[in-house]
């Protein structure tokens, strides 16, 4: 009979335990081909500026870290996404249901407001689990990645930081993403306040045309929030937008350029793909019933 402890920490974790979490995450991923590292948020678990926690699993007689969740609040609004993985030789003996229980517990202490869990497209025995726990199937993201590298930009197109230009992107955001008014200004401020996050602006015979943010995480340069004015789809400024992404990101050191989309969205899809984006991943979101 093993004996197992559970735990919760807050972020930011500490050395070792990251160390353990790495270690954990690397073994499922040898094992499943999938990769766990990004969606247990181990590069944000370090910093005190990410909100999240993660409840640990040991075996007390090996001392051994069998099995990890993590739960973030990405952008402050009390919506916590949350993941978990075991270690392959320690599944399906109730490590997971564990697991759950324990995020369940820390959301409430936290006060959380809404919360998705986050499964990776073709994860054993994933999927069914977390239908078993009483969540619904909501919507998917796939993972799109390519090189950074430096690229020769378009001459009619000006991108330079975000100086305030609030109420041109609030009209932006509402009609690319069906956001309130309120909710575009939470994501400005999100954008413009987030240690590595930079908000960049694009600008055709000075109007504002389009906008995206990249935030750096270790070797990746992730894009995201990316929105062409709606008097101006069609025009390019999309691709060129991933274009000084990925210019920008080599300028940074970057190695790679990723940014995650709605299945659903296939309009946005082929622009990435024509911008010499590939599938890495899909991630499959689901609710609480």
């Amino acid at each position: 009979m093993m004996n197992i402890s559970v735990m919760t920490v807050s972020f930011p974790l500490d050395g070792e335990t990251l160390k353990e979490v790495k270690l954990l995450c690397e073994e499922a991923t040898v094992q499943d081909y999938r990769v766990y590292e990004t969606i247990m948020n181990v590069p944000m678990a370090s910093s005190f500026e990410n909100k999240g926690f993660m409840v640990l699993a040991y075996e007390d007689d090996k001392d051994l870290l069998v099995g990890a969740a993590s739960a973030i609040d990405l952008m402050g609004l009390h919506t916590y996404e949350w993941s978990l993985v075991v270690t392959p030789a320690y599944r399906q003996k109730g490590i997971g249901t564990a697991l759950v229980e324990g995020i369940q517990v820390g959301l409430k202490e936290r006060g959380a407001e809404g919360q998705l869990a986050v499964v990776i497209d073709g994860s054993p025995y994933g999927h069914t689990f977390i239908e078993n726990k009483g969540f619904t199937y909501s919507f998917s993201e796939t993972t799109l990645e390519t090189k950074a590298e430096p690229v020769t930009l378009r001459g009619d197109i000006n991108i330079q930081a975000y100086n305030g230009e609030q109420a041109e992107l609030i009209t932006i955001y509402c009609e690319a993403f069906g956001d309130l008014p309120e909710e575009s200004e939470e994501l400005i401020a999100f954008n413009t306040s987030t240690n590595g996050r930079e908000l960049w602006i694009a600008y055709r015979d000075g109007a504002v045309v389009g906008t995206v943010t990249t935030a750096k995480e270790n070797e990746i340069q992730w894009v995201t929030a990316l929105a062409v004015h709606p008097n101006c789809e069609g025009q390019g400024i999309g691709t060129a937008l991933l274009s000084f992404s990925k210019d920008y990101a080599s300028k940074v050191g970057a190695a790679f350029v990723m940014l995650d989309v709605e299945v659903d969205n296939k309009k946005a899809l082929s622009v990435y793909e024509k911008a010499g984006f590939m599938k890495a991943q899909q991630i499959d979101y689901y609710v609480k019933q």
